[in-house]
């Protein structure tokens, strides 16, 4: 029995996980799979049979900083018995950011979360590539949204092109592109980025989305990924740089594991998406 690593999920606190969730489902006019509650994804997980997934949590402000960062300390307090361990967050407009990350590297805390597109912050940023760098330094995990985002149409902060640009400039950190390193820019990010020492994750990238009944989308305009182009990606990159992610809520994660162990892929390939790789970058045992 392999040990199945989800990297790439989010939750809210519960007294407002409803109403935030509910947002986010109305602004990209998408179906959520759970309630965005820590014990919502629990349960989920444990369901689908995934043994650990990784919370994602997004500071949208500097504000939240500090606080957010507290509560995934505490939340990762709890991991064995939840299945859940957090990152961390920064954002780049945080004045005290080289002293906040300092202290989620003595949290513990394996890593933050960058979100572009929320943070209203180009990744080629000079903020950012303070941040990059610094984390490299403290050899926390650096996991950055990438692409378009579907609740933002038009809105360009983290294409292959930035990405590569802050790559180029910043020290060594262990850096993980969300989305399979670009959402709906596989192309270029394929084409750009494949020899650099990056990792990708699956999230929102595979399977299918479900819109809501509001009419703005169907299911055929917003094509993923297609499995040609998917293992076309794994040739590229290689499977060892791939790491199983759903989004969650946003994907069902036995959907996304079936649609993993489907793919024409050698098993040792698969175990590696679905967990192995995830656990050598945690440094946790697999």
């Amino acid at each position: 029995m392999i040990r199945i690593i989800d990297f790439h999920t989010h939750t809210f606190p519960d007294k407002i996980a409803a109403s935030t969730v509910e947002m986010l489902a109305q602004k990209s006019h998408t179906r959520p799979f759970s309630d965005g509650t820590a014990g919502g994804l629990s349960a989920r997980a444990k369901a689908a049979g995934v043994t650990l997934s990784v919370v994602l949590p997004v500071a949208t402000n500097p504000r939240q900083v500090a606080h957010i960062n507290d509560f995934a300390a505490r939340t990762n307090e709890h991991t064995e018995q939840t299945g859940l361990i957090s990152f961390g967050c920064i954002h780049p407009d945080c004045p005290e950011w080289k002293a906040e990350l300092d202290r989620i590297a003595a949290l513990g805390l394996k890593g933050v979360k960058l979100h572009p597109v929320y943070q209203d912050v180009d990744f080629d940023d000079p903020r950012y590539l303070n941040i990059l760098s610094r984390a490299g330094e403290l050899g926390l995990i650096v996991i950055t949204h990438a692409g378009a985002d579907i609740g933002y149409p038009g809105v360009e902060r983290c294409t292959p092109e930035m990405i590569l640009r802050a790559i180029r400039q910043t020290g060594p950190v262990k850096l993980v592109l969300a989305h399979m390193g670009g959402w709906r820019e596989w192309d270029r990010a394929e084409e750009l980025l494949a020899d650099q020492p990056v990792w990708l994750d699956t999230a929102f990238s595979t399977g299918s989305i479900t819109p809501l009944d509001d009419g703005y989308y169907r299911p055929e305009d917003l094509p993923m990924l297609q499995e040609a182009d998917f293992l076309q990606m794994v040739r590229t990159f290689g499977a060892d740089r791939l790491l199983f992610g759903t989004d969650s809520p946003w994907s069902d994660q036995r959907e996304s594991i079936d649609w993993i162990n489907a793919l024409p892929l050698p098993e040792a390939d698969k175990n590696a998406i679905l967990g192995g790789n995830a656990a050598r970058l945690l440094e946790i045992d697999a």
